[in-house]
């Protein structure tokens, strides 16, 4: 369909078994700490993509757009650094990145793509073209 924002792994369009399976890993937890879960929401003038991104900040975020596929790539500061006379006694949390792509559908203003980031969720905007509407010609009579 024209107007779907679609997953896309760099190759091709994912697939619905795709998606089924990994949601199935997501939900054994095998996924959580790689993808950022996201919800995109779409009205008459733009779709909105919004995308958790726990320990990021705006500077750990990149995105791009290339040949209509929006990419979103990110990559955290935590780095296994334990100072002398300190050692770990639970470490849950990690160096971590993340790559997403979404293939963007016809009839988008990709010069206008905007993206905010507040709280640890990244909103992308992607405002739709203006539809175009019919141009009424008149017929003028003689010259």
């Amino acid at each position: 369909m024209a107007n779907e924002v679609s997953k896309y792994d760099g190759r091709r369009d994912v697939s619905l078994f795709d998606d089924f399976f990994d949601s199935m890993l997501n939900a054994w937890g095998a996924y959580s700490a790689k993808v950022p879960a996201v919800d995109i929401e779409e009205t008459a003038d733009e779709f909105t993509i919004k995308a958790e991104l726990p320990g990021f900040s705006e500077n750990n975020v990149k995105l791009y757009v290339e040949k209509h596929v929006l990419h979103i790539s990110g990559e955290t500061d935590e780095k296994d650094n334990e100072k002398e006379g300190r050692k770990y006694l639970v470490k849950e949390r990690r160096h971590t990145s993340f790559s997403r792509s979404f293939s963007l559908p016809d009839g988008l203003d990709e010069s206008a793509i905007s993206a905010s980031f507040e709280n640890g969720i990244l909103t992308v905007t992607l405002p739709k073209l203006p539809e175009e509407k019919p141009r009424h010609i008149e017929v003028k009579i003689g010259k």
